[in-house]
């Protein structure tokens, strides 16, 4: 039968992640951990699927703090239900359709940047085609998730 709570030695193996990621993501809300009496942090098993998650949400770029707001609709010491994980997915499928818009004309339009090197904000074909956000105000509007 596996063991209901692992301690934080055994989480940072199983995960992969250095204990020093894992006090950071706790203080963070990301993952929480029970106190024994001798003040040892211990972790409940279904923080190896939030962790997952974590991962995987951080390597298409997801900020920690959506991550933080989408973990919070899932049990924190449970493993999350299957209409549990059709929230959270529910909950970034715009940003990630839009992330994915966004990636694949950065990779079907970059080689006109990389041929003419100017990446102007006026010209840019890949960003701002006929200079169409002027009036929006400054910055990198498109780049914002």
């Amino acid at each position: 039968m596996p063991k209901t709570r692992l301690s934080i030695g055994e989480v940072a193996r199983r995960s992969g992640l250095p204990i020093s990621t894992l006090h950071f993501y706790e203080r963070k809300g990301l993952i929480a951990a029970e106190r024994t009496a001798g003040k040892q942090r211990i972790y409940p098993r279904a923080v190896l699927r939030r962790i997952a998650v974590i991962k995987v949400a951080q390597s298409v770029g997801i900020p920690l703090s959506e991550i933080a707001a989408a973990l919070a609709i899932l049990p924190s010491g449970e493993m999350p239900s299957t209409q549990d994980w059709a929230r959270l997915a529910e909950r970034w499928h715009d940003s990630l359709s839009r992330r994915i818009a966004l990636l694949t004309a950065l990779r079907d339009k970059m080689s006109l940047c990389i041929g003419c090197g100017c990446l102007s904000v006026e010209r840019c074909p890949l960003l701002n085609k006929d200079d169409h956000l002027a009036e929006s105000g400054s910055g990198a509007l498109l780049l914002k998730p």
